[in-house]
């Protein structure tokens, strides 16, 4: 037995958040893709079953007040909002993560007084993060010609110096979906308020994994998935947060009956509900609604610092055996090295990296392929192990050494 398999075993026998892997259904194989589908929760399949047979086979439109369906936007809302640092009946849950960015980001243009809101402020611009994943970018574009805005589009670090009195709203990633990257949230969003715009921050690859502090750290607008770090499951409902003292002026561009004052009133004209419930928009998905419900369960009594404590020590420990395991030149670590700027993956740039990956999922070692060359492992420290750490980075010094 190796030395690292020996320290694997000591440190997941000191392992403060080993117990909580019971609560999901696992088997053999090391899963490092949380970061793009988390785990199934144990208690996910027993609550569906209950909400399609009785909530939905026995009680039926019963359910809409009985079993609390009405309500659980914002019910779920309130389970996420430890999660990322925010105080209860600011964040809404609904839509998926691509219509809460641009539900976010034309709110955030008007509540800046950008060219549609009727204002002379002269905020005609829109900064969004050019590492980011696709959507969000493609919905900046779309979200800028609705508004009037131009979109500029830069890299984190360059924010600051680009700012201006031109600017209304700065779209950035908290974790590069690519690299794993941790991005300067509380300094960033400091640097747009002083420039007098209105900071929208996309959680999906930090929420669950380490802690955001949205209200301490003045953030206005934040969206994210819940298929990642909060295993919700796949397509699970994404989430908007309003921060408190925006919600009587956030207007959102999508204005649906579920978020009218009176959606029951079937009037005419639009009246906004009070607080976060304006960024709901239309019938809630109920079904993925509560299962997710169910999977954050597995949160009960799990501190976010242990978790983030857990993730950088997994990926210290993975780095270190990737180091002993695989041949020098063979891979290129792009995940930052310093805590402080790595979120819970860590990015391997390797060659034939789509082929590599195809080889350790057969060998049970699931991670995913980022183009053109990236080996992305995410590490999820609810359920993965230092065990699995070691044995990751053996088989994949094996599969190169091939």
């Amino acid at each position: 037995m190796s030395e690292l398999t020996l320290r694997a075993e000591k440190l997941d026998s000191a392992d403060e958040l080993a117990g909580v892997r019971s609560r999901f259904v696992l088997d053999d194989v090391v899963y490092l893709d949380g970061n793009s589908l988390g785990a199934l929760p144990a208690a996910v399949p027993g609550r569906v079953e209950d909400v399609v047979r009785r909530q939905w086979g026995s009680l039926r439109i019963r359910s809409w007040d009985e079993s609390g369906w009405w309500t659980a936007p914002e019910r779920i809302g309130d389970l996420i909002a430890p999660l990322v640092g925010a105080a209860a009946g600011q964040i809404v849950v609904g839509d998926s993560t691509s219509v809460n960015v641009f539900k976010a980001l034309v709110g955030a243009v008007r509540l800046a007084g950008g060219p549609d809101s009727g204002s002379a402020s002269g905020r005609d611009e829109v900064i969004v993060d050019a590492t980011t994943f696709p959507t969000d970018g493609y919905i900046a574009e779309s979200a800028a010609r609705m508004t009037g805005c131009t979109v500029r589009a830069v890299t984190p670090a360059e924010v600051p110096d680009v700012l201006s009195g031109r600017t209304a709203a700065v779209l950035l990633n908290h974790v590069d979906y690519r690299t794993g990257r941790l991005h300067d949230l509380p300094g960033l969003t400091a640097a747009v308020h002083a420039a007098g715009a209105i900071a929208v921050w996309d959680l999906c690859h930090s929420a669950g994994a380490l802690p955001v502090g949205l209200d301490a750290h003045g953030v206005d607008l934040a969206v994210g998935c819940t298929y990642k770090y909060l295993n919700g499951g796949p397509g699970s409902p994404a989430y908007l947060y309003v921060r408190r003292e925006h919600q009587d002026r956030f207007d959102s561009p999508l204005p649906g009956w579920n978020s009218h004052v009176e959606p029951f009133g079937m009037r005419p004209s639009y009246d906004p509900a009070p607080g976060a419930l304006r960024g709901r928009v239309g019938t809630p998905d109920i079904l993925s609604m509560l299962a997710l419900e169910a999977a954050l369960e597995v949160w009960d009594g799990v501190p976010v610092e242990s978790v983030r404590a857990k993730s950088l020590a997994l990926t210290d420990f993975f780095l270190e055996c990737v180091s002993a395991y695989v041949g020098e030149g063979r891979v290129e670590c792009v995940t930052p090295l310093a805590h402080g700027e790595r979120g819970s993956q860590v990015a391997l740039r390797c060659e034939d990296a789509g082929a590599v990956m195809k080889r350790l999922i057969e060998r049970s070692v699931v991670g995913d392929f980022r183009q053109p060359d990236v080996l992305r492992f995410g590490f999820t420290p609810l359920y993965v192990g230092f065990a699995d750490v070691e044995r990751a980075a053996r088989v994949l010094g094996e599969t190169l050494a091939r």
